[in-house]
């Protein structure tokens, strides 16, 4: 369990739109850290093996971004989705789901997975180093619930979902919920 623990200095190396930048490329690079995206707020971070691969695309994605409201009823400031992927490849994955709330962050070199203990061989599928499926409740930088995928571990012949997914953290945040107002 990873409840309490303090997230990981990082740098993310980010590319942003700026308008006033001309041409078929208007982004600029711009490094973001761990505080720019966590401290002072409630968030939902879930990280997934890759861009653009099946279960990412059709349940867990998706399944954030469509329950984005509910989440913010739940006292959730932002929900941040998380690959050992580039830049370019989160923005343009972005861009095809059509993301309007869920904000995606490139973990290219695999530094904060690797930092949190999330950072998986995934050679058997030909993908390199990634993250393993993980979802947490973030508060101001702090982990105050974990969602981890069963099976944590290098090549794994199976990609677990369920844990993770947008329906069991809804349900963390009911119970939670409930708890506070019997309080």
């Amino acid at each position: 369990m990873k409840t309490g623990y303090r997230l990981p200095d990082v740098t993310f190396h980010t590319r942003v739109r700026d308008d006033s930048l001309e041409g078929p490329n208007p982004f600029r690079w711009e490094d973001k850290t761990t505080a720019d995206y966590f401290a002072g707020k409630r968030v939902i971070l879930f990280s997934l093996p890759g861009a653009f691969t099946p279960t990412c695309s059709t349940y867990q994605l998706p399944g954030f971004e469509k329950n984005a409201e509910t989440f913010a009823n739940h006292g959730i400031d932002a929900i941040y989705c998380m690959s050992v992927n580039d830049s370019f490849v989160m923005n343009k994955w972005a861009q095809d789901q059509k993301l309007e709330t869920v904000t995606v962050i490139p973990d290219g070199s695999g530094e904060f997975s690797r930092k949190i203990g999330m950072l998986v061989a995934k050679d058997n599928l030909g993908f390199g180093m990634r993250s393993w499926r993980y979802a947490a409740i973030v508060k101001d930088g702090v982990i105050e619930a974990w969602f981890e995928e069963p099976g944590l571990a290098d090549n794994h012949g199976e990609d677990p979902y369920g844990v993770s997914s947008p329906e069991t953290v809804l349900e963390y945040l009911a119970e939670d919920a409930k708890g506070v107002a019997a309080e």
